[in-house]
């Protein structure tokens, strides 16, 4: 009898997702009709004050590019709730330079999402899972804490870009993530732009930029950029690991049904 109520309460939260899902793709389309062709700062400002306020929140690794995201958003609203994932093995150099940039721009609600102590007593009590298991180390330390932490908002805004590369060349400005809305304000924008605009805006650089880092993540896993590599080349270099999870869909995809948003962003600018 447990196992059958467990089976119902199974199918009954299977049914509920896949409701909320669909209606978030029909919201997703909508939001890219009336807000795909606006300027960066313009679709922030309106996702969250007239779609989200109050349920928006930015991911953050505080890495090389991440400070031009976050100019744009202070500029926007200094009090959205900006979520750092502390996996507890970042670069001294990176808390740093978190805390250099909040004073700097103002920002007021730093939300740290740290790993579950009781998981990582039982899965990684040496701290040396990412040497036989990155994945697993990846999921433990970044995606169950993310998970948690972006609960309570229905809008979550990243600073991915297509030129990244890999599975990153298919994502949207406006995108649907599971039962939840995800901005991508800087989608379309390249190296050089990046680099352009903390000219413009003098913006501190990560000080590991100096020595070769293009993207920064955990110590174990982060390593100067490769010769000739993309800006992401560095990160588990020496394995075929890409990505470490919490931007993946449950699919395993990054961008969900990329190819009907664009349909539709093409119909609302014709």
């Amino acid at each position: 009898m447990a196992q059958a109520i467990e089976r119902i309460h199974e199918n009954t939260v299977s049914r509920s997702r896949d409701q909320n899902e669909a209606e978030t793709a029909a919201l997703c389309s909508r939001l890219i009709a009336e807000y795909g062709s606006l300027s960066e700062q313009d679709m922030l400002a309106a996702l969250t004050e007239n779609e989200f306020p109050g349920r928006s929140a930015v991911i953050a690794s505080f890495g090389t590019e991440s400070a031009v995201l976050l100019d744009i958003v202070a500029s926007v609203n200094k009090h959205l709730p900006v979520i750092f994932i502390d996996t507890g093995k970042h670069f001294e150099e990176t808390l740093r330079y978190r805390e250099q940039l909040t004073a700097r721009l103002g920002l007021t609600d730093i939300r740290n999402a740290t790993p579950s102590t009781a998981l990582i007593r039982r899965q990684d009590r040496d701290g040396t899972l990412w040497q036989t298991d990155l994945d697993t180390c990846c999921n433990l330390r970044k995606v169950l804490p993310m998970r948690q932490a972006i609960q309570p908002f229905g809008l979550i805004i990243t600073g991915r870009k297509r030129a990244h590369g890999g599975l990153r060349s298919e994502i949207e400005m406006i995108e649907q993530f599971g039962e939840r809305i995800r901005l991508n304000p800087l989608a379309d924008w390249d190296a050089s732009r990046i680099d352009a605009e903390f000219t413009v805006r003098d913006l501190p650089r990560h000080p590991l930029q100096a020595h070769g880092y293009s993207s920064i993540g955990c110590v174990p896993c982060t390593a100067p950029a490769v010769a000739e590599g993309d800006v992401r080349s560095g990160r588990w270099a020496q394995s075929d690991k890409t990505e470490c999870g919490i931007h993946l869909n449950a699919d395993g995809s990054l961008s969900r049904d990329a190819q009907q948003h664009r349909n539709s962003r093409g119909q609302a600018a014709a």
